[in-house]
């Protein structure tokens, strides 16, 4: 190809604009254009610090370009350029020349307009398939695309340790708000960041809000990661899954941190990683009968003690534990051992930290620049705009990227009631009303109807779930009948009412007894999750075991006692890690939990406790198939204050049957006679005073049948020993 030396072709002002990292379009610069000067073809590279840039024609040989400016601008003209033409690099760096190597410059856009326009709708599900980092092959090469939305950046950069971090390097193209560049020759485990020129001029670096993989801690760069390589051996578990009837199943889940679940003492206290809690969680939680694990936010975040409910990495597990494909294999293997995984996803805030979305092009993008709506001054973090398209799209993409990507089956989102009411936890004045004047947050109302709706239409057979705190109506109903869609509920009001309930001497639980029955009253307007959580055992809180009076044993039973209550109690069930075994002291993420309680009965007792307590509600039609029916459950004397005895009968839709007595006191009830449903035989199925979990093992044996004596307006009753305090089952047998 006819070539001749070059000449100069640039404006000065244009010059400056690149060596400065703030020419409005790079593509439209650097890379092969026709001369703007005369005939021919320019190229124009601009690589910082190169010595030298040797262009090698496809089929030709080396041309060294000429130097426009010492700092790395260099050009050459061509007479003329074939129908195709292609061309590769050589830089020299000191005394180093590179391989040849493709320039980014030469490489058309990317993104494609049907991506953009979803996208500035709302409506792009799969969000994170076109913006972020990806490997990608380009017209025969192979290399990383990045797209990051921006639209108030002057300039944005790609800086890595392939560039030196020097944004003057790869600048990217904008398109629409969109800024991507295609760079060849690079793969995974590349850290990089986006250098941006914000809006009012400050120049300063975010990580990639949609990167897969990332450091954490005071580390914050992304780091490119290859989410295809996977290959995952859950199928016979996800055909299944899309098959349950979750509301007629049972559900109980353990609540984990995986910081503290488990450490390595012997290793300077370290976390375990990914493969290991595989190796050694999931098969505690299978022991212990658990159905589902619940896992404390597991998408990047700066600082342990936030216990990743302060999120910077939406699309990244975190790296304390491994790389995302770690992380899938855990997933994977809690399926084929049969256990179902939820996590916490948390839409309601992210926090300030410089590398993360706030003021992320340098204005309130993510977030609202009204503080007023914008921050939640109770954690210090902010708050996602709701009603604006592109926000709303991370965030459903977001849910949907972790249901489809990972395999989650569920979604425990946290702080709903937040996001619920614009006034949450503010004064007069502090808050900004809806356009109709009042309280309600319209925009994320209707956010989480179209979050919920996606979720369950892209992944039959998951589950979404609102920590919601407050009495909005139709929390877990669906949205065409005018609820948010959710699928389940946590009962806060359960949780609020028995602690408070327990944490009374017995003697005067007499006095509160309406605590103990009240949940019944609003127990089918929602699909109720039972929850003792992490919430409960932190900030000056205690364990659950020091919210229960009396001396050592009164506490351990009461312990039992609750739990047993909880479990015969309508509603699936979810237990913070720890409280299976009675730990004593309040949860400490830094540490691992007191496996060591474990060398004590009365902690073996507990464990064993709840061990069978899983096995009998998973086992038992009755103890869950109607928890959101009123046919599941009926009284039979909820007026007992005087002695705080209660109890109920919990059904199944096949008419099986379990009568439940529950006895607040310290004091056994010897010879109580219970009014029963029918004849028959009640065989004594569980008792919280067994000696095999510590108790006094007072009980009425294997069981005892009805007879004709009435009691509690029923004409049969059965005659029992009810344990202090103690919870018996009672399954009718009928004869």
């Amino acid at each position: 190809m006819a070539s001749e030396p070059s000449t100069y072709t640039t404006d000065p002002n244009e010059i400056s604009q690149i060596l400065e990292a703030r020419h409005a379009d790079p593509f439209g610069f650097l890379g092969l254009h026709k001369n703007p000067a005369g005939t021919g073809w320019v190229l124009r590279v601009f690589r910082p610090g190169a010595a030298r840039v040797i262009v090698i024609p496809e089929g030709g040989n080396e041309i060294e370009m000429t130097s426009i400016d010492p700092v790395g601008l260099y050009e050459h003209i061509f007479e003329t350029k074939p129908e195709k033409f292609a061309y590769q690099l050589r830089y020299q760096f000191g005394e180093d020349l590179t391989d040849p190597q493709a320039d980014v410059y030469a490489f058309g856009p990317v993104l494609g307009e049907q991506d953009l326009h979803y996208f500035g709708e709302g409506s792009h599900r799969y969000l994170w398939k076109c913006l972020g980092s990806h490997l990608r092959e380009v017209e025969g090469v192979s290399g990383v695309s990045f797209a990051v939305w921006a639209p108030n950046a002057y300039r944005v950069s790609v800086v890595a340790d392939f560039n030196a971090w020097d944004g003057r390097v790869h600048p990217m193209r904008n398109h629409n708000g969109v800024w991507e560049i295609f760079i060849p020759h690079i793969s995974t485990g590349e850290h990089y960041k986006f250098e941006i020129v914000g809006a009012g001029g400050n120049l300063f670096n975010k990580s990639d809000p949609f990167a897969f993989f990332s450091q954490h801690g005071t580390q914050t760069a992304s780091i490119t990661f290859d989410l295809d390589q996977y290959k995952w051996g859950d199928s016979e578990w996800m055909e299944k899954r899309a098959e349950v009837d979750q509301y007629h199943a049972p559900m109980s889940v353990y609540e984990v941190h995986l910081g503290s679940w488990k450490r390595r003492f012997d290793e300077e206290n370290r976390f375990l990683t990914y493969a290991e809690f595989a190796d050694e969680l999931i098969d505690y939680v299978v022991d212990m009968g658990y159905t589902h694990i619940e896992l404390m936010p597991v998408a990047e975040f700066p600082f342990d003690g936030s216990w990743g409910y302060q999120v910077c990495g939406f699309f990244a597990p975190t790296s304390r534990f491994g790389n995302p494909d770690d992380f899938r294999a855990f997933v994977d293997r809690c399926h084929q051992k049969g256990v179902g995984v939820i996590a916490d996803w948390v839409p309601a805030h992210f926090p300030k930290d410089a590398h993360g979305l706030g003021r992320f092009d340098g204005t309130a993008l993510y977030e609202h620049a009204d503080p007023r709506q914008g921050e939640h001054t109770d954690w210090g973090t902010l708050i996602f705009n709701y009603g604006r398209n592109e926000v709303r799209n991370f965030l459903i993409s977001n849910a949907v990227y972790w249901l489809k990507e990972f395999h989650i089956d569920g979604l425990r989102v946290d702080a709903v009631a937040s996001m619920l009411y614009l006034d949450y936890s503010r004064e007069d004045g502090q808050w900004v009303p809806n356009r109709f004047g009042g309280r309600e947050n319209i925009e994320a109302i209707e956010f989480l109807k179209q979050l919920n709706q996606i979720c369950y239409d892209e992944t039959p057979g998951i589950m979404t779930i609102a920590e919601e705190s407050t009495a909005f109506p139709g929390v877990s109903r669906p949205v065409d009948t005018g609820g948010l869609g959710f699928g389940f509920k946590w009962n806060m009001g359960w949780m609020n009412d028995s602690l408070s309930y327990m944490s009374h001497e017995p003697v005067h639980r007499k006095y509160h007894h309406g605590m103990a029955t009240f949940s019944m009253i609003y127990a089918y307007q929602e699909n109720y999750i039972l929850v003792l959580s992490h919430d409960e055992v932190v900030h000056g809180k205690g364990s659950i075991v020091q919210k229960m009076p009396g001396d050592r044993w009164q506490q351990m039973a009461n312990l039992r006692f609750f739990f047993a209550w909880m479990f015969a109690h309508p509603g699936k069930k979810l237990l913070f890690q720890g409280l299976d075994f009675g730990q004593s002291e309040e949860w400490n993420y830094t540490q691992s939990l007191p496996w060591h309680l474990l060398e004590y009965d009365e902690h073996k007792g507990v464990q064993r406790l709840v061990k069978d307590l899983n096995r009998l509600y998973t086992s038992e039609l009755a103890l869950y198939e109607l928890d959101h029916a009123p046919g599941g459950f009926e009284w039979l004397d909820h007026n007992d204050a005087k002695h705080s005895l209660f109890s109920f009968i919990r059904r199944s839709r096949g008419g099986e049957t379990i009568v439940v007595v529950v006895n607040a006191t310290p004091v056994s009830r010897m010879g109580y006679r219970l009014g029963v449903p029918e004849g028959g035989f009640y065989e004594e199925i569980f008792n919280s005073d067994s000696q095999l979990y510590g108790g006094s093992n007072t009980g009425s044996g294997g069981g005892i049948p009805a007879t004709e004596h009435p009691a509690h307006d029923r004409p049969q009753s059965i005659q029992v020993d009810i344990p202090p305090l103690g919870v018996v089952f009672f399954k009718l047998r009928v004869v």
